[in-house]
């Protein structure tokens, strides 16, 4: 008990300042929302609206106060969960928000655990085979990972896989055959096909998945093998490791139960960063592929000039990497004992 209150104790700082972090964030969040050069008055009543109805509307959204006073009235509505109405659907900013999300999701957590699994089983064959064709195989792989922006990625993937080959199915998050014939239980398609038992949707929405998915997870893929070779390396080259090979012990398990257990620490928090890069920056793949997720709906809003929707759905992406980071905080001290 007192070993896990030492590893808490810096946990404890971290986590008091996490409200200083959210208000610096609905900050920034406020000005970018007064700096844009998009009257929010105008994207409500229209940009014909008489005089008389604009300096109405006007005082009606308090935008005739002091800056100061705006902020707080902006702060105490996120306080209390009002994130505002979209001009685009004219519901509660949360309410699209909670709609679009799932699809986000599916998609970033489908990408990551592809990304994951093969990007650490890459770094660490890489860091095995040090300066051999595998590891330059690997290492040429990861850099045409950072290379290439995924936007030209996501449409050769659609030139190759649906137009040329037919493969995988076009842009969308689901066939028209199969829209609306499962029932909404988790806002996730893939996981509400398999409750549903509806094996024909499940497989649907699967390959849908496919390609989006596997765009960001290239991407990711070539960053978290990149980074699992280095601290490899770093671990094979330790002397625990020397000691451990003049004992005698298999290369598997100097690999796998030694070196590649310390790697864990700081592996855990590459790849939750790189799951809230997902969970945030999945903007250009969700409009390439037409998947109706926050990024899309963001796009789309700040073309339509919602600033609701954009604002609200901006603070709840800074919110879910500030979480993240808090989670991969916590489970770096609950891992490392040398942390306190």
């Amino acid at each position: 008990m007192q070993t896990l209150r030492a590893r808490l104790g810096p946990l404890a700082a971290t986590a008091a300042s996490i409200p200083i972090t959210l208000f610096g964030l609905a900050l920034v969040t406020f000005f970018i929302g007064r700096v844009v050069p998009i009257d929010p008055v105008l994207a409500v009543v229209g940009d014909r609206a008489p005089a008389e109805v604009v300096a109405r509307a006007r005082i009606e959204l308090g935008l005739d106060q002091p800056l100061y006073a705006q902020f707080w009235r902006y702060l105490g509505d996120i306080l209390s969960g009002n994130l505002g109405r979209s001009v685009m659907t004219a519901n509660p900013v949360w309410q699209d928000i909670a709609r679009f999300f799932p699809a986000t999701f599916e998609l970033a957590t489908a990408a990551i655990l592809v990304a994951a699994v093969l990007g650490i089983a890459l770094g660490v064959l890489a860091a095995t085979r040090q300066g051999t064709l595998l590891d330059q195989a690997v290492r040429i792989f990861c850099l045409a990972g950072h290379s290439l922006p995924v936007f030209v990625l996501g449409l050769l993937s659609l030139l190759v896989f649906y137009a040329w080959l037919g493969w995988l199915p076009g842009p969308g998050r689901q066939g028209i055959v199969f829209q609306d014939m499962v029932d909404t239980r988790t806002g996730l398609l893939t996981v509400d096909a398999l409750l549903a038992g509806d094996w024909p949707a499940f497989w649907d929405a699967l390959a849908h998945l496919a390609q989006p998915a596997g765009v960001l997870a290239f991407f990711s893929l070539a960053y978290i093998a990149r980074m699992t070779r280095a601290f490899m390396l770093a671990e094979l080259r330790s002397e625990y490791v020397i000691t451990a090979r003049a004992k005698g012990l298999s290369a598997m398990r100097i690999v796998w139960r030694h070196a590649f257990r310390n790697t864990l620490v700081p592996l855990v928090t590459v790849l939750f960063l790189t799951y809230a890069g997902l969970l945030e920056g999945a903007v250009l793949t969700e409009t390439i592929f037409a998947w109706p997720g926050l990024g899309q709906y963001l796009t789309v809003s700040l073309l339509n000039a919602d600033m609701n929707a954009v604002l609200g759905a901006t603070l709840v992406v800074g919110l879910i990497y500030v979480a993240l980071n808090l989670l991969a905080d916590l489970l770096y001290r609950l891992m490392d004992p040398r942390t306190k």
